[in-house]
C-alpha cells in the first residue's frame, strides 16, 4: 500500500470518491432580521472527531441546534448518512446530543441515569441493563454505577453524560462545549479519553468549542467560524501552520501579523518592506501578488529567535529590548520592543532548568527567523 493511499484511508475527505457522513450545504439560519449562520456548506466523513471553533455568537451552537433538530434552517440543506433531515424531530434523527451542563437528573444513580433513555425507548429492561453496563465499563465508572451525579467529580459527571449520550447507538453525536465546565489539567485530561472512546466505537463526533487548544488536540478536522460563517476548514496543523486569513492566524494560537508591501516579486520569493520592523521580509517562495501591494506577515512566536548578536544577513531580523518576560515552566514567553516601536512576541523552550546568561528583563537583542517561517496573507 503506498503512503499517499494509506493516508487517503485514514483521511477521507482526501478521496473524491467517499460520500461525506454529513452534509452540511448552503444552510442559513435567520431570527428575525439576525442572521445568525450564513450560506453555510461542510462535508464531515463517518468516523470523523470533527470540531467547530468560533467566539461567542458566532453560529456555532446554533450550527449544532439545526444538526440536532432543535432549529429549523432558513434555507439550505442538511443530510446525516445521505437522507434529508429536513422536517425529521430530534427523536427521530440518528443523532444525539450532549449539553454542557450535562443535564445528569439529580435522584437518579449513575446508572438509571445512563439507562433512561433506553427505557422510555421500549427497550427491555436486561438489554438494557447489559448495554448501561457495558457503556459504563467503556468509560470506566463500573464501580459509581450507584453514586448519585452529586457524589462525583466534574470529569466523571461528564463521562456520566458522554455514556447516556452514546448508549443509543447513535450514528452522529454533537457536543456543546463538553469539556467547558472543568478545570484546565481535568479537561486536558478528559480531551484524551473522549479521543479513546470516539476511536473505540467509531463513532461520528462534531463538537463545538471556542476553546484553540482543544479542538488542536481534539479534531480529526477543524472548521473556524466567525459572523456566522466558516472561515476555513482543516486539520489542524493546516489550520495552525497555513492559515488563510488573519482573522483565523489571530484567533488559533499566538501571533506576530506584520503589514508590508511587495518590493520584490519573483517566482521563488517576494520581499516585503515592513516599517513594523525598519527592515525588508524575505518569503522564501513564490506568492501571487503584484508590486506595492499591501500584504500581511504572520509569525508564529515559537519561530522567531532571540539572540545578542546580530544575525548573518539583512533580511528577516530587528533590533529590539526585552520589556517583558513571563516564565510558564515548559517555556518563556518575550516581549520585545524593536527600534521601530512594535512590540514582538517571542517563545523558548525552556530545556534546562538553569541557564547562565540567559536573556532577561531590558536586555538589548536580535529577533530573527528563516525565511519559510511564516506565512504570506492578502487579507
Amino acid at each position: 500500500m503506498t503512503s499517499q493511499v494509506a493516508a487517503t484511508l485514514q483521511k477521507p475527505w482526501l478521496d473524491q470518491a467517499e460520500n461525506p457522513f454529513v452534509r452540511i450545504h448552503r444552510v442559513t439560519k435567520k431570527f428575525g432580521d439576525f442572521i445568525a449562520v450564513h450560506d453555510v456548506s461542510i462535508d464531515i466523513y463517518k468516523g470523523e472527531l470533527f470540531c467547530l471553533l468560533g467566539g461567542s455568537g458566532c453560529g456555532k451552537s446554533t450550527l449544532l441546534r439545526m444538526l440536532a433538530g432543535f432549529e429549523e434552517p432558513s434555507g439550505g440543506r442538511i443530510e446525516i448518512d445521505g437522507q434529508d433531515m429536513a422536517g425529521f424531530a430530534p427523536y427521530d434523527r440518528p443523532t444525539n446530543m450532549m449539553f454542557q451542563s450535562y443535564a445528569l437528573f439529580p435522584h437518579m444513580s449513575v446508572e438509571r441515569n445512563v439507562a433512561y433513555g433506553l427505557l422510555r425507548e421500549g427497550v427491555s429492561r436486561a438489554e438494557a441493563r447489559d448495554r448501561t453496563a457495558e457503556m459504563l465499563k467503556m468509560v470506566q465508572l463500573e464501580r459509581f454505577a450507584g453514586r448519585k451525579p452529586h457524589q462525583l467529580s466534574g470529569g466523571q459527571r461528564q463521562r456520566v453524560a458522554l455514556a447516556r449520550s452514546l448508549v443509543k447507538r447513535p450514528k452522529l453525536l454533537l457536543l456543546d462545549e463538553p469539556l467547558g465546565a472543568l478545570d484546565k489539567k481535568l479537561r486536558e485530561e478528559t480531551q484524551f479519553e473522549l479521543i479513546r472512546i470516539q476511536e473505540s466505537l467509531g463513532v461520528t463526533f462534531i463538537i463545538v468549542t471556542h476553546d484553540q487548544e482543544e479542538a488542536m488536540t481534539l479534531a480529526s478536522r477543524i472548521g473556524v467560524m466567525n459572523d456566522g460563517e466558516i472561515v476555513q476548514v482543516g486539520e489542524p496543523v493546516e489550520i495552525y501552520e497555513y492559515p488563510k486569513s488573519r482573522f483565523v492566524a489571530d484567533f488559533v494560537g499566538s501571533v506576530n501579523i506584520l503589514e508590508g508591501r511587495v518590493t520584490e516579486d519573483e517566482a521563488n520569493f517576494i520581499r516585503l518592506g515592513c516599517p513594523d520592523i525598519g527592515a525588508e521580509i524575505h518569503v522564501g517562495h513564490g506568492f501571487s501578488c503584484t508590486l506595492n501591494q499591501t500584504l500581511w506577515y504572520a509569525i508564529r512566536p515559537e519561530k522567531i529567535r532571540l539572540t545578542r548578536e546580530r544575525p548573518e544577513g539583512r533580511h528577516n531580523n530587528a533590533k529590539g529590548v526585552v520589556e517583558e518576560v513571563a516564565y510558564l515552566g515548559n517555556l518563556s514567553i518575550y516581549r520585545v520592543r524593536l527600534d521601530s516601536g512594535r512590540v514582538i512576541r517571542a517563545t523558548k523552550a525552556n530545556l534546562s532548568r538553569h541557564e547562565d546568561g540567559a536573556i532577561t528583563w531590558d536586555d538589548p537583542v536580535w529577533v530573527s527567523w528563516d525565511d519559510t517561517a511564516g506565512v504570506v496573507l492578502s487579507a
